[in-house]
């Protein structure tokens, strides 16, 4: 059994104490304490390409060798993120994800399916993803789904079936997320409805990037999203991808359905230079990722980082430590994580004063 001290994030508050756990949470213990150390519940990302030199594309070793990368920055589970690529290679990644996914490895985040980003997503609002995109027809949603591992999709919901599919998603337990999307509001309004009215969930894919934006006569996806407070909204807090008000206005709308996220490529953690993703070069330079246009390619970003981004831009740590932990593990309909609760796994990151990781404990066992 194992006996930390410090400020223990509770969902009522921080908590002096003793965290004891095994595999599991047995248990909190009030006492005085350790001053200067927070311990908080795993981080969980639900929107990770890469990171450590690996992708989600590359298969096997690729998934392996991301969720080494990020269990050692507090991420103690995430969806392993596809990119648009040509149909076969996208259910190739997904059997890679399935395989490690099946037969987790130490050291690793537990990987806890996949986000099925691209192809059904608008050509005219691709970022950083390739042009490989596909109408959602029910062939080919039925071939991934019997890949059994998507538990998350980003969809654009103006493309042609994309109503359909949204259902087609909903009713095999998968979250849609809009995203990499041209629509207007009303189009988003339709999804949403339908996907709430078969009980499913539904998120934004990085909110405002990507996507038709807020304005007073055209409240485009943006709005639609913000209107509906029960649905999730992703953010990447970089400093490069979403302004500081941006992020409190989502939080003011959204203050349980917020979620950090890293939408981190391979390049995270590696030294400036060129890298792939996609089959596009991409530039890493002072922080940044971009394509050759200069536009943003994903994020260089890790969720400790994405923890203290959320805290400079003026949320208190216990509601950042909501957005990276509990609220994605409610988006996900997870019961055994998220928070200390007896029972439930023991991930636990051990913070110090600076909100530097101090430690990182993934079902009881010490990684750092």
């Amino acid at each position: 059994m194992t006996h930390l001290a410090g400020q223990v994030w509770t969902p009522q508050g921080w908590q002096a104490g003793h965290l004891r756990f095994d595999e599991r949470i047995r248990g909190l213990d009030v006492d005085s304490g350790a001053p200067g150390l927070f311990l908080i519940p795993g981080l969980i990302d639900v929107h990770v390409h890469g990171g450590g030199g690996a992708d989600t594309m590359d298969g096997v070793q690729g998934v392996r060798g991301m969720a080494r990368f990020h269990a050692r920055h507090g991420t103690t589970a995430l969806l392993a993120t596809t990119i648009t690529n040509p149909w076969s290679d996208v259910l190739a990644a997904l059997r890679g994800v399935w395989a490690v996914q099946a037969a987790p490895g130490p050291g690793e985040a537990q990987i806890l399916g996949a986000h099925l980003e691209g192809p059904f997503i608008s050509p005219q609002k691709l970022g950083a993803q390739p042009a490989f995109t596909r109408l959602p027809t029910p062939g080919l949603i039925g071939e991934a789904l019997a890949e059994r591992v998507i538990r998350l999709v980003t969809l654009a919901p103006e493309l042609p079936g994309a109503l359909e599919a949204a259902l087609q998603f909903a009713q095999a337990g998968v979250r849609v997320s809009l995203g990499h999307t041209a629509a207007g509001a009303e189009e988003a309004d339709t999804v949403i409805d339908a996907v709430f009215g078969a009980g499913g969930e539904i998120g934004g894919t990085h909110l405002f990037n990507a996507m038709s934006g807020l304005s007073g006569r055209a409240p485009g996806v943006v709005g639609a999203l913000l209107a509906r407070p029960e649905a999730y909204a992703e953010v990447i807090l970089d400093g490069h991808h979403l302004h500081p008000t941006s992020f409190r206005s989502v939080l003011q709308a959204k203050p349980g359905r917020t979620l950090l996220i890293t939408d981190a490529m391979r390049a995270a953690g590696m030294p400036d230079g060129e890298y792939d993703l996609g089959g596009e070069t991409i530039q890493v330079s002072s922080g940044q990722a971009r394509r050759a246009d200069g536009g943003l390619a994903g994020s260089l970003l890790t969720m400790d980082e994405a923890l203290r981004q959320a805290v400079r831009a003026g949320a208190s740590l216990h509601c950042a430590t909501a957005l990276a932990s509990l609220h994605p593990a409610r988006y996900l309909g997870l019961t055994d994580r998220g928070a200390f609760e007896p029972g439930m796994w023991a991930d636990v990151v051990v913070l110090d004063a600076d909100l530097g990781v101090r430690q990182v404990y993934l079902k009881g066992a010490a990684l750092l």
